[in-house]
């Protein structure tokens, strides 16, 4: 491959996750230059590219957000207000859900989130103090003794490689690829319990392949009547046979999508409640919230256990594997949406299928339905200067009965459950279930995004450093936004201080200078108040006693 000539800026930011467009803000705020790159064609990772509706902790309307990605979430209910056909509720609600979707207070179409994050970016483009290059992905990593010199990006339209440098370099990708290609101490999979100590840690030697399930996610509406029934796919037959890595049932199991008889949950529908059904769960786009005619359909994306990726891993294996099960991923997500479309069982006929599903790639800016790149919900993690640990939140053991382990180097907030697909035991619940209730919310500590060698770079995604536990609460939208906020925020602020970030964390004077800038920028390091950590409804039976009565899926008001 040829290259091309370098591009330089104070701070390069490789992945333009959620995170990484938290931390290219927060450095551009401070006034340095950044280069942000990103494999696919848009930023803003898990929220656009892969399609995830917010998934947050039920306080996030009030506080336990940083002021950012507040900004974020009133940009989104703006752009609604500016450019949608809203109807007059929906207009005068302060809290509009477009979707209304029982996930998240705040369920929305991928392209607005890339709208809003693009209008928050625009004045340092035009300053330019932010450069962008979209459809670029990392091969090499140039490293002399504890530093990062250089990135090697190719174009995946061009096959062209370019040199990027920058005085920092954050890794935002979602799979930590510069831990692996510069050699920076990481960690891959499941610790062991002898290691780290944790209750839910695995029993004997590590297992770097214990890695969470991905989800090539797609888009659906709904028009009954009509025939929008894909080409089979070539492993339909395979994905058919394959049984759920949840439990003992068919891996292709959704008894009642839009629940005709019966909601989510098995319930009896009834006319006067909010129906919590698969459907909805996810909706990015309500058309009760428009005027009438405006929308032929709902939207919804699928994140079912029906197209979680399980037959294999993308940390620790080599490219061809990788892009194996990449592939496999798309052709399961496809496979599920033609058996929706044919096979499923549809109690509203009495037959089987919903031939009026329609595969919705314009939602993605895609031809096939699916989202440009799939969910990813585990990294590689980086080596830290201090990791966080499952004992510093359990709720139901001595040490931390009465509260949490309190970070002084704090530089945000989790406030998210544990949320790990894996079941406890073959047929039992998920540790997700199991375990709600006992762990608090967390904090973020500084030491988690210090790596324990390499002096010039910063993590800014799932990579930080957290155990594969631990993982499942500080995987969310705005953990990760927060995460990549804080790196972008000591990156520019060790270049304003010609200090290292470990001699930030590690010099008291500096320390205490840095946390107090980022309280002035609007992140909150201490909860006002302590409690469990949660989802946004926790799956329901566990939180609210009274979760039919919904607003909009916003059953946080209650």
């Amino acid at each position: 491959m040829s290259t091309s000539s370098e591009a330089s800026a104070d701070i390069l930011i490789v992945g333009a996750s959620l995170g990484g467009v938290a931390a290219a803000l927060a450095a551009v705020r401070r006034g340095r230059s950044v280069i942000l790159t990103e494999e696919t064609a848009w930023i803003g990772g898990q929220a656009t590219t892969q399609g995830v509706p917010l998934d947050e902790h039920p306080w996030a309307e009030k506080y336990g957000i940083t002021r950012s990605y507040a900004e974020f979430r009133q940009g989104v209910r703006d752009y609604y207000r500016q450019h949608y056909p809203l109807s007059r509720a929906a207009r005068a609600d302060p809290y509009l859900n477009p979707g209304a979707g029982w996930v998240s207070k705040l369920c929305f179409e991928p392209r607005v989130g890339l709208a809003v994050l693009h209008a928050m970016l625009a004045p340092h483009i035009a300053a330019g103090r932010l450069r962008i290059f979209t459809r670029h992905h990392p091969v090499s990593v140039s490293v002399s003794g504890d530093r990062i010199d250089a990135v090697t990006l190719r174009n995946t339209e061009t096959g062209e490689d370019r040199l990027f440098t920058g005085r920092y370099v954050i890794d935002a990708t979602e799979l930590g690829d510069l831990l692996e290609l510069g050699g920076v101490e990481s960690v891959i999979g499941a610790e062991s319990r002898d290691e780290t100590g944790e209750p839910l840690a695995v029993e004997g030697p590590a297992q770097p392949h214990e890695q969470m399930v991905f989800t090539h996610i797609f888009a659906l509406d709904h028009l009954p009547g009509e025939n929008h029934v894909i080409d089979k796919p070539a492993g339909y037959d395979f994905w058919l046979k394959q049984t759920s890595h949840r439990g003992d049932y068919p891996k292709f199991t959704l008894p009642d999508l839009l629940a005709a008889k019966h909601d989510h949950f098995g319930r009896p529908v009834a006319a006067d409640r909010y129906t919590a059904s698969t459907w909805s769960f996810r909706r990015n786009l309500y058309k009760g919230n428009f005027e009438p005619g405006a929308f032929p359909s709902d939207v919804t994306v699928a994140i079912w256990p029906l197209n979680e990726y399980h037959l294999g891993v993308l940390c620790g294996v080599s490219p061809e594997e990788r892009a194996k099960h990449l592939a496999a991923a798309r052709e399961l997500s496809l496979s599920a949406i033609y058996w929706l479309q044919t096979d499923a069982p549809n109690p509203g006929t009495g037959n089987t299928g919903y031939p009026g599903l329609r595969p919705r790639g314009d939602v993605f800016g895609t031809a096939d339905g699916l989202a440009q790149a799939p969910y990813i919900r585990e990294s590689r993690r980086i080596r830290a200067e201090f990791t966080v640990l499952e004992q510093h939140f359990r709720t139901d053991l001595d040490p931390t009965r009465e509260g949490p382990v309190h970070y002084p180097d704090s530089v945000g907030l989790s406030g998210y459950r544990v949320d790990i697909h894996k079941p406890t035991a073959p047929g039992q619940p998920s540790i997700t279930l199991a375990m709600h209730g006992k762990h608090w919310i967390q904090q973020i500590p500084l030491g988690a995004l210090i790596p324990v060698r390499v002096e010039n770079l910063l993590p800014a995604c799932k990579n930080l450093g957290v155990t594969h536990v631990m993982n499942g609460a500080f995987r969310i939208h705005a953990t990760e936004w927060n995460i990549g906020e804080a790196a972008g925020s000591l990156a520019a602020f060790c270049l304003d201080r010609g200090e290292s970030p470990r001699g930030v964390r590690n010099r008291p004077a500096l320390l205490g200078d840095f946390l107090q800038s980022l309280e002035r920028q609007g992140i909150e390091r201490e909860w006002r108040k302590m409690a469990p950590a949660s989802s946004y409804h926790s799956h329901h039976k566990n939180e609210l006693g009274d979760e039919d009565r919904f607003y909009f899926g916003e059953a946080w008001r209650l």
